[in-house]
């Protein structure tokens, strides 16, 4: 169960840090008079930068057209725009981050001569607190998740080390008369670490059996919160994959659990 929980908390937290990282941008307007050519040339300058994971080019006539769609219900707006006659917009590029952290940099190389000449605006310092302030809650979020995925797979450790301990502790007397008999290390450990690879696997399938039921609970809850992500359509995609991350999770932990329990006894 807690790496099932581990898994929930990922997928979810994982979500709903791209659905806040796609939120983050920062639009590059462009000088009225630079022609187009020289608006892509920069644009394809700005696409060899490593921080960059994607840019697309606004046109003035695709600006206008996005302005007039979300003032259409403004009356006002659309005669203003009538009685100018012209476009009053720029071309400009959105430019999305890899890393948050990152778009001080790259607001800082659009800055530089070179560029200058073309650029009107850059959107980043009038958002930079906010920016900062997301980029600040994802870095926090993703240590945290670390940090609680460790904390929760040692306490699965834990759990599964002392159960299989304490088994062996009942049965120290046998395993202290076949040492006494010259039987090797291996053929006393075999036994209890395939009991380990057993419970192990008992243990994945009744976490499965368990934890699905709560997926298909908690699903609508989840999405009321994140819209974009349904528990249960995820995890019906990944079935296969969610069930041998458990097997192999149980497998692993029951085995090496085994290993180092019966250590004691095998000593001296």
């Amino acid at each position: 169960m807690v790496f099932s929980g581990l898994i929930i908390f990922n997928v979810i937290t994982d979500t709903a840090m791209n659905i806040l990282k796609s939120k983050i941008d920062i639009s590059v307007s462009f000088k009225k008079e630079v022609p187009e050519d020289d608006i892509l040339r920069v644009k394809r300058t700005l696409e060899w930068l490593s921080e960059i994971k994607q840019i697309d080019y606004i046109s003035q006539a695709q600006a206008l057209e996005i302005f007039k769609i979300r003032h259409k219900d403004d009356p006002t707006i659309s005669q203003a725009l009538e009685e100018l006659g012209e476009n009053p917009l720029s071309a400009s590029l959105n430019i999305k981050a890899h890393n948050p952290q990152k778009y001080g940099a790259i607001a800082t190389y659009l800055e530089n001569e070179s560029l200058k000449q073309y650029i009107e605006k850059v959107s980043y310092r009038q958002n930079q607190i906010v920016i900062d302030r997301l980029a600040t809650i994802i870095d926090n979020v993703n240590r945290t998740g670390f940090a609680l995925s460790i904390i929760l797979a040692l306490i699965a450790g834990l759990v599964a080390f002392n159960t299989i301990r304490i088994a062996m502790y009942a049965n120290r007397e046998e395993i202290s008369i076949m040492r006494l008999v010259g039987a090797a290390n291996s053929f006393i450990r075999g036994p209890y670490v395939m009991e380990g690879i057993i419970h192990g696997f008992l243990a994945g399938v009744l976490s499965l059996i368990l934890v699905y039921p709560v997926i298909i609970v908690t699903s609508p809850y989840i999405q009321a919160f994140i819209p974009e992500l349904s528990l249960k359509t995820y995890f019906n995609a990944n079935f296969v994959s969610f069930i041998l991350y458990h097997l192999v999770f149980g497998i692993a932990l029951g085995a090496f659990s085994s290993l180092f329990a019966i250590r004691k006894y095998l000593k001296g």
